[in-house]
């Protein structure tokens, strides 16, 4: 094992590389020429930009799940959420378009809209729609944990009760009467505060984000996990009676967790839309819901970058089956979920520690079996 503070330097080295890696030298290759070696192009940069923004809601879940005991399977409904506040901002700034000659966004017009509706006009403003990034998902989440946690619903329960409110949420958002797009959700995005979205300038500023939202989010929570406040929530999932019984109120320390966590689900969804160029509601399917406890799961639960590793190690290998195995997908990835719970119960970053017992267990097997057997006393 490692001394702390030569965990600690070995932590900070890696953050240091990450942050030159996403901060630095991806955007600078994407300036390079296109026949350059090293040159990566905007549709790799916005690919490698939604990893990040799915590594950020890979460890938005982890807070959850591998730090307070909290498996939520509704963790894509915040993420959806954020995409589509800014994505109604994004949908406004389009303009009029050519064929029905409107500034409303075009299934607005294909629905026969004369106005734009009420609760659609504060998001003309992006500073509104930087906020509802934050207050609609914190609200959900409060109002949800607060019933939740105050009837001490936990467990597969509370498991449940999540991924029931996402599937509500889901149909909602995929019917066209309440304005959001329905199965198409949004789509043709153009600007941004402004700037092209197909400017590899733009390209390379919103990677850039998503690089300094992950990075933020990787310290923001190990500061968190230091502190009073994390030793208590770490508490509260290995025993939460004994919590309770030492007078503390778990109730609200799982109701702020469950609604910071919703936040930051929220902001990485945000910096995912402008990325893909579009968001619908297959993004609250609950199918998606249990992709990101897959990806915990493979990375490492109850592991500050654990679910960074698991979240981009799963997507490259979805994008490389997508090519070659379409039609297998989900049987890989059920396997992958099988193998992690049988045999890697603490995912990627456990491999190491696990390595290490079979060896030592090997060894010690071994030394027995060479130990002489003590000679017979003579009388």
């Amino acid at each position: 094992m490692l001394p702390n503070t030569l965990k600690q330097r070995v932590e900070w080295g890696i953050v240091a590389l990450v942050a030159m890696i996403t901060l630095i030298l991806m955007p600078w290759f994407n300036t390079f020429d296109p026949e350059s070696a090293l040159h990566i192009s905007s549709f790799q940069l916005r690919v490698w930009g939604k990893y990040l923004c799915f590594a950020v809601l890979a460890m938005s879940l982890n807070l959850l799940w591998g730090y307070t005991g909290l498996l939520c399977l509704g963790q894509n409904l915040f993420f959806a959420l954020g995409g589509y506040a800014l994505g109604m901002h994004m949908m406004l700034m389009i303009g009029p378009d050519s064929v029905y000659n409107s500034p409303l966004p075009d299934f607005m017009d294909f629905q026969g809209y004369a106005e734009l509706p009420a609760h659609w006009k504060p998001f003309e403003s992006f500073p509104f729609a930087a906020f509802a990034i934050i207050w609609v998902p914190g609200l959900l989440a409060f109002i949800f944990g607060f019933l939740a946690f105050r009837s001490r619903i936990k467990g597969v329960y509370f498991s449940i009760l999540t991924q029931a409110l996402t599937y509500a949420a889901c149909l909602l958002f995929f019917r066209n009467e309440f304005t959001f797009g329905g199965n198409n959700g949004f789509t043709d995005m153009k600007t941004l505060l402004g700037a092209d979205l197909n400017a590899a300038s733009t390209t390379r500023s919103i990677f850039m984000a998503s690089g300094v939202l992950m990075i933020a989010t990787y310290l923001l929570i190990g500061w968190l996990l230091k502190t009073k406040f994390g030793k208590v929530q770490q508490a509260i999932r290995d025993s939460e009676n004994r919590v309770r019984f030492s007078g503390y109120s778990t109730t609200s320390f799982k109701l702020f967790i469950f609604t910071f966590c919703g936040i930051i689900a929220s902001i990485a969804g945000a910096l995912y839309v402008p990325q893909v160029g579009g968001i619908n509601p297959s993004l609250m399917r609950t199918s998606y819901g249990l992709d990101i406890v897959v990806w915990v799961a493979v990375g490492g639960r109850g592991n500050k970058y654990g679910p960074v590793i698991g979240a981009i190690l799963v997507n490259l290998l979805q994008s490389y089956c997508n090519r070659h195995y379409a039609d297998h997908w989900m049987i890989i990835l059920g396997a992958l979920f099988l193998l992690v719970v049988l045999f890697m119960p603490n995912g990627i970053v456990g491999l190491p520690a696990q390595f290490r017992a079979l060896r030592e267990k090997w060894g010690k097997r071994q030394a027995e079996a060479i130990e002489p057997e003590p000679e017979p006393e003579t009388p």
